[in-house]
């Protein structure tokens, strides 16, 4: 059927929302997105893109072969949190590098090439609910107004206001777990940067380059109880990351003592949706599936989402058929991806002799490592 003439309302100006929006313009679709933050902004953190998710950035048009804002990964090194030693190092991905963003950059692009397509982009929106019948939808806003639409996309993130409609209430699960966002300036000069995990009992660090090595990101994750505020922009204070992190030495301990600002948030765990459409309104991104970070697949089964959504409307006769056939391609990979995550979780923070053990492993299985994943790696939603 193709979406020529649609009307498509998106909710969430996120990464997955604009890059619906830009798949679904880019097809004839009419197509307005709705964002409840007054700017597109976000607070500063990066992110990783493996070649699955760059690979639907570059049909969408918005990042070339060498992605200008995107820093190229050379691989993972793996370290022991004491002193920093290198336990193994593991290669970029057969299926291509992996390219570190800063959030706003990527933002900046989509938004970019959203507003050069003709998307509506509406800031300072505020949704209250979605209703949807057999011949189309609308979208209330909490100022009374209502928006019209053939279909509903909801890409409104991990704590989705939209989700309950289709799933009902759902209570999320703490893991246990907290993590501390921050970046910092860097002069440090790599031919060849990498990602570094530095593990320890309990925790561990993740830290790479963004803005052509300017900044470094970091990402510390801890095991903890004592705090569960799940949204990831409550401020944490860094004498406090430095003193949970005090025994980490080497690089990654230089790095911590440098960090001026710091963001922090209880890692929750909501389960895939069970229901991911209604024939009228579908879920995407996080709203569908919330991961934890430890695979760095958010973002780029948003995207897949993104692409694939769009896809689904040309090979279909109507809406109903298309959002059924875009639950059925996608949940089964994005359950496959969030299970890899919940594993990743458990072996960062090995404890003991079993520490000791998977380090001996690692040492002589690391180059391999990265062939496991390469199921995810290696999906090119565009083809």
């Amino acid at each position: 059927m193709g979406v020529n003439g649609l009307k498509f309302c998106v909710i969430g100006g996120g990464i997955g929302g604009l890059a619906a929006a830009l798949a679904l313009r880019q097809q004839g679709g009419d197509i307005t997105v709705l964002e409840q933050a007054p700017a597109l902004t976000e607070v500063g953190a990066g992110l990783q893109i493996s070649a699955n998710g760059m690979a639907v950035l570059r049909a969408l048009g918005v990042v070339s072969e060498t992605p200008e804002a995107g820093q190229r990964s050379f691989g993972t090194e793996l370290r022991d949190y004491r002193h920093g030693r290198l336990i193994s190092q593991i290669p970029s991905p057969k299926a291509g590098p992996t390219y570190y963003y800063h959030r706003a950059d990527l933002l900046d692009l989509l938004h970019a090439g959203a507003v050069r397509v003709g998307v509506d982009i509406r800031l300072d929106v505020c949704v209250e609910t979605v209703l949807t019948t057999p011949d189309g939808a609308h979208v209330q806003l909490e100022n009374g107004t209502q928006i019209e639409a053939d279909c509903i996309i909801a890409a409104d993130g991990g704590r989705s206001r939209i989700r309950p409609i289709l799933n009902g209430p759902e209570e999320p699960r703490f893991t246990r777990q907290t993590a501390w966002r921050a970046t910092i300036p860097w002069r440090g000069r790599d031919d060849t940067p990498r990602a570094v995990l530095t593990m320890g009992p309990g925790r561990h660090v993740v830290t790479y380059p963004l803005r052509d090595q300017n900044l470094m990101n970091i990402v510390a994750v801890e095991e903890r109880s004592d705090w569960r505020a799940e949204g990831w922009r409550q401020e944490g204070d860094p004498k406090d990351l430095r003193a949970r992190f005090a025994d980490f030495g080497g690089t990654v301990g230089e790095i911590l003592d440098r960090v001026e600002q710091a963001n922090l948030w209880a890692l929750f765990l909501r389960p895939v949706a069970q229901q991911w459409q209604n024939g009228r309104l579908a879920l995407l991104g996080d709203a569908a599936h919330p991961t934890l970070p430890f695979m760095a697949q958010g973002a780029c089964l948003a995207l897949e989402d993104a692409w694939c959504l769009a896809r689904t409307f040309q090979n279909q006769p109507d809406i109903a058929r298309a959002l059924s056939a875009y639950e059925t391609t996608r949940k089964p990979r994005a359950t496959k991806v969030v299970a890899a995550a919940g594993v990743n979780a458990r072996n960062f923070h090995l404890r003991g002799p079993a520490r000791l053990v998977a380090q001996a492993g690692l040492m002589v299985l690391g180059p391999q490592l990265g062939r496991r994943y390469d199921w995810i790696y290696d999906y090119d939603p565009t083809v």
